[in-house]
């Protein structure tokens, strides 16, 4: 199997680009099966999610072509309308299309869909608020099944705050007779870039940015063309890279409204955060920072897509700090592999109570998620030794091109294959 051998690297300056959003793309691919015709995205990262949801829509009988930052997909010949295990089970954003194909098809088979291995993450509302619209849904052997006539308006109050089912929900209800008002709905930058897209091919969706969203329902939808927004995650990522090397680096091609949570805290930590219009800069190196405690929350407050970074943040920092989950309370399977690393950090309920150690030491660790992959590889940056890092499959699927700008910044990283062989990495501590 594929890792990462990460070695300590000084503080990381210099200045990348950020790619789009993953979190963005992937609903908007979803989103052009609704109309019959040729849709365009632009700014999209090459990755391994992005991917899957290219051959699950091919599938479904588009064609998709991805070449540079642009994707193309003809969706003329959708006329499939199931979502098959093999590619459903790769990510839970799979999901995104059942929506969609109840819209234009009257029916979805869509198996229970997969991805990160941290957490029940139910479909419940998902299929609530499908029921809303006067569809017929059931489960049974794993799959997901609906079928309607044409969708009927409804009002839906979402009983938690749901990126997904929020996206699921606008792409049903465009199509549907009447109007539609969802209640508590998400305001996630991501949710802002759907509905800029769906308004794009004709519909008529009102409130964006706000949790009450309306829609008036119409007959038909047209291809047009959409930017995905950048990437807020990785920009985040980048910029807790840079506080936990005391480093100075500058982010272009980013939305800095959309990190305002994550920027506060490093504010609050020591570091000084400059934003222009399409960029943020950052300077942890003129002291060292102080350990702050973070709360997870729906945006605009702390992502639960950042809690692993900040973890490792605080986790080499002198001083205490708590960081308490509220999205996914058992999002904390990567704290066993942090304290390989000489992390000190106790686990009581949703929260991670941390004694900061600057003197972790190089491991073998494993990236049990996307994120906390991440998570490792910063701690690798600046541990004793070497850390190589297993299972970057999950890395895969939502960083584009990491090696490359970290190597950019200064930091030292190699990917490592099945051959040839390396020698084995002695452990320190």
């Amino acid at each position: 199997m594929e890792s990462y051998l990460v070695h300590p690297s000084g503080p990381l300056t210099g200045s990348i680009n950020i790619s789009g959003a993953k979190n963005a793309v992937l609903p908007l691919m979803a989103a052009t099966l609704l109309c019959r015709g040729v849709s365009t995205i632009d700014n999209v990262p090459q990755l391994d999610d992005v991917n899957t949801m290219a051959d699950l829509l091919r599938h479904l009988g588009a064609k998709v072509n991805h070449q540079h930052q642009t994707l193309t997909i003809d969706s003329r010949a959708c006329t499939h309308h199931k979502a098959p295990y093999h590619l459903v089970s790769k990510m839970r954003a799979s999901i995104y299309v059942l929506g969609p194909l109840l819209a234009r098809l009257g029916k979805a088979s869509v198996a229970m869909p997969g991805g990160c291995a941290w957490g029940p993450r139910p479909v419940d509302l998902h299929i609530k608020a499908m029921q809303s619209l006067a569809a017929q849904v059931h489960l049974e052997h794993g799959n997901i099944h609906a079928h309607s006539g044409r969708l009927q308006g409804a009002d839906f109050s979402f009983t938690t705050v749901s990126v997904g089912a929020t996206a699921n929900m606008l792409m049903a209800a465009v199509l549907a007779k009447g109007t539609t008002r969802l209640f508590n709905a998400a305001i996630e930058p991501e949710i802002d870039n759907l509905i800029d897209q769906l308004n794009a091919m004709g519909a008529q969706v009102f409130g964006k940015g706000s949790h009450t969203l309306v829609i008036e329902g119409v007959e038909t939808l047209q291809a047009a063309r959409i930017s995905a927004i950048p990437d807020r995650i990785e920009a985040g990522t980048y910029l807790i890279a840079a506080a936990i090397t005391q480093g100075a680096i500058t982010l272009q091609q980013v939305e800095p409204k959309h990190l305002k949570a994550l920027t506060n805290k490093l504010i609050a930590a020591g570091a000084q955060i400059s934003s222009g219009e399409n960029s943020i800069s950052i300077n942890a190196s003129k002291r060292p920072l102080k350990a702050i405690s973070v709360t997870t929350g729906p945006y605009p407050l702390f992502a639960t897509d950042l809690q692993p970074q900040w973890l490792a943040l605080v986790a080499s920092l002198k001083g205490a700090a708590q960081v308490k989950e509220t999205i996914y309370h058992d999002r904390f399977q990567h704290i066993p592999e942090f304290v390989r690393l000489g992390a000190k950090i106790r686990l009581q309920g949703n929260i991670a109570a941390i004694i900061g150690n600057p003197e972790l030491s190089g491991a073998q660790v494993k990236a049990s998620d996307l994120r906390a992959g991440a998570a490792l590889i910063l701690l690798g940056l600046i541990a004793q030794g070497h850390t190589q890092v297993h299972d970057i499959y999950h890395l895969d699927r939502g960083y584009h091109d990491l090696p490359q700008k970290l190597s950019q910044l200064g930091g030292t990283i190699q990917r490592l294959g099945k051959e040839p062989s390396i020698q084995p990495i002695r452990l320190c501590g």
